[in-house]
């Protein structure tokens, strides 16, 4: 048995930008991090002549050809996977519309066990690239980069998207203790609601098409992403409240299932209670939603939102890795 430990992420500048439609005419940045939740795959071949996948359903498949979740099935190909396995999945948290990154991080990690099954070491690089093809040549998928290469290397980083598609990740070195600062002043709080990414980021990307002003709107979320990682550099973590509340309201022009009247006034609650700066991770429409608060205006900001479900997190150093290889 195989079994990999994949973190989600998540992000605070650039988002967006990471699409194909914007950077291979121009560069395309973000700056993300790895949290301490999760997404778990176990492998291991099975004795009979069929694959057993279990989700949030069960399949019993007697080919690859038969599998219906798009995602193991491509992964199973792209890898070159020829024994029949068990494949079992869990999460620390809602698997599907969070913003957290989860259905890529599902990929990493699913690539990262399958390689090794065969006796393959694949890099973070390899890990990512390969999570890409299987979402976003494969399955056509509207999605970005960034998630797939945050989940593969972990760590606070600045990633840049390079016109031929290629991708440059390099880790943010903060001065010591910032990075216990800045852990300290975010707050995660789930809204209840999830949304299907896909949709938002089809309109999104035909609003860019559309409308200039939508593509200068993401160049200075990119630049966003610039600043930032110079600001953290210096210490400065102070800078993100201040970067997530300029890309939040530029973010939300960018398509109309970004934000909706009950986000907004989320949104407004928590920073009249005292909260920088925040946004909706991810597409938007749902999810979860990070604040940068100082921590004498936490309780005030936990108070106003008590209606949501806050979640305590940490971040995380480490990449997709193996937790355990067995018989």
């Amino acid at each position: 048995m195989i079994i990999s430990q994949t973190p989600f992420r998540v992000s605070f500048a650039g988002g967006g930008t990471d699409l194909a439609d914007f950077y291979r005419h121009d560069y395309g940045a973000v700056v993300s991090t790895a949290i301490d939740k999760f997404v778990y795959l176990a492998i291991h071949r099975f004795f009979e002549r069929q694959f057993v996948l279990k989700y949030s359903r069960t399949e019993t498949c007697a080919d690859i050809d038969s599998i219906q979740h798009p995602l193991i099935r491509e992964c199973l190909r792209a890898a070159g996977t020829k024994d029949f396995l068990e494949i079992t999945s869990f999460a620390d948290i809602p698997s599907s519309g969070s913003g957290l990154g989860s259905s890529s991080a599902f990929s990493v990690g699913l690539m990262h066990a399958l390689l090794v099954q065969q006796g393959r070491m694949p890099s973070h690089e390899t890990c990512a690239a390969l999570a890409c093809e299987v979402e976003i040549d494969r399955l056509g998928d509207p999605i970005g980069k960034q998630d797939q290469y945050a989940s593969a290397y972990g760590g606070i980083n600045y990633i840049r998207f390079l016109p031929d598609g290629s991708v440059q990740v390099d880790p943010i070195v903060m001065v010591p203790g910032m990075r216990e600062g800045l852990e300290q002043r975010l707050m995660l709080f789930y809204t209840g609601v999830t949304r299907k990414a896909g949709d938002i980021l089809t309109e999104q990307k035909k609003n860019m098409t559309a409308d200039a002003r939508l593509r200068q709107h993401l160049t200075r979320m990119r630049d966003q992403a610039d600043e930032l990682r110079v600001e953290l550099g210096r210490g400065n973590i102070a800078a993100v409240g201040a970067t997530l509340h300029e890309g939040w309201l530029l973010k939300k022009q960018l398509a109309a299932g970004i934000s909706a009247p009950g986000l907004d006034d989320i949104y407004g609650r928590a920073t009249k209670a005292g909260a920088a700066g925040g946004k909706i991770l991810g597409a938007g429409g749902g999810g979860f939603f990070l604040f940068y608060v100082e921590p004498e205006r936490q309780q005030a900001v936990k108070a106003a939102l008590a209606d949501l479900r806050q979640v305590d997190f940490r971040l995380e150093r480490q990449g997709t890795r193996i937790i355990y290889v067995g018989d």
